[in-house]
């Protein structure tokens, strides 16, 4: 009997730098993708990098908007 072919080029290894990541979570969270970028960046991130950075993505804008309500609010007309 003769064994299975495996192919072994489909299985590349995600090369991807932190620097990618945060650009594409930065692109996401503003809601502009280009469809070939998406399918880059979709088969060279790592998955880890990508939770990690979209959840402190978030808790910074987070932080920046209750910032920004608080200096707004200290800044208004005062009587």
């Amino acid at each position: 009997m003769s064994e299975p072919c495996i192919d072994t080029t489909a299985a590349a290894p995600r090369k991807s730098s932190f620097l990618r990541t945060v650009r594409a979570i930065a692109w996401s969270f503003f809601g502009v993708r280009r469809n070939s970028a998406y399918k880059e960046d979709l088969a060279s991130l790592n998955p880890f990098h990508v939770i990690i950075t979209g959840i402190a993505a978030a808790v910074l804008l987070v932080i920046a908007l209750i910032v920004l309500v608080n200096w707004v609010v200290a800044a208004g007309p005062h009587p």
